[in-house]
């Protein structure tokens, strides 16, 4: 990406309202989550998202790489089914692209999902566990660099309640019984090992992964409310005595498409 983030943002904000129409939130997908878009509602319309500005084309499986535009029960709901990483050695700014475009394109509210491991042997593989608070251990932040922009929040932004409560009580009494916990992200490109589990957990950490935290931070500083959500597909290292695959991430995801797809509606029926 060159030149200013913001100003690529609001171009890609517009490019979605010109292509998919306007949006009352947008829905972030993580790996093995894309089979969720045809559960959410009625798809109206889509495209990939590397024909937006900013965009880069996501090459990580389990992401397909599009835009959508879905009716939930009269929500209209853009969903994008990819994201970009840091281990892929694309920039801050290029990882939290998306969210700004997306509520730079109108989007009140962001929900975050992602696949994760869980430190917490309760929450079993295809469970899903709402986020309360996150550890950014990416040792990067999208409010670093130059100040934003006239016109645009100021860079210190208040994060004491950044995983809405109100949203997260939505999906508590659409999932009754559903766990929340607190995210780790770390930079990733491998698992973890289980003395950084271990440390992790020290930490207070509920939950470990590769992405998120970052866009969580960007969308509250344009002053979207934020959702998270992560769908525990494995234990995390040392917890498990079967080794850590990719290809079981995608599974799961697969897996637990109709009970992810109830939750997130309910959520956006919120909005």
């Amino acid at each position: 990406m060159t030149g200013d983030p913001y100003t690529t943002a609001q171009a890609a904000g517009t490019a979605i309202r010109e292509r998919l129409g306007e949006h009352r939130a947008v829905l972030v997908l993580g790996s093995g989550w894309a089979q969720v878009v045809d559960a959410m509602g009625d798809v109206r319309d889509g495209m990939p998202m590397h024909e937006l500005p900013g965009f880069p084309a996501p090459v990580v499986q389990g992401h397909s790489g599009m835009a959508h535009s879905v009716d939930v029960a009269g929500v209209p709901l853009l969903v994008l089914a990819g994201r970009s990483h840091l281990y892929e050695e694309h920039p801050v700014d290029v990882v939290v692209h998306g969210v700004r475009a997306a509520v730079l394109s109108g989007c009140r509210a962001v929900m975050l999902t992602n696949a994760a491991g869980s430190l917490v042997a309760a929450n079993r593989p295809g469970t899903p566990v709402l986020i309360s608070d996150h550890l950014n251990l990416t040792g990067v932040n999208p409010m670093t660099g130059a100040d934003p922009p006239p016109g645009f929040p100021a860079r210190f932004c208040d994060l004491s309640d950044l995983y809405s409560p109100r949203l997260r009580a939505v999906a508590a009494s659409a999932s009754p019984g559903i766990a929340e916990g607190v995210y780790a992200g770390l930079l990733g490109g491998s698992y973890e090992t289980p003395a950084e589990i271990r440390m992790l957990r020290g930490m207070g950490a509920d939950l470990v992964g590769m992405s998120t935290v970052l866009e969580a931070i960007a969308a509250r500083h344009l002053g979207a409310e934020v959702f998270g959500v992560s769908l525990v597909t494995n234990l995390a290292a040392g917890m498990s005595a079967e080794a850590l695959d990719h290809q079981d991430v995608l599974a799961t995801g697969r897996a637990s498409v109709g009970r992810l797809g109830d939750l997130l509606r309910a959520v956006t029926a919120a909005l």
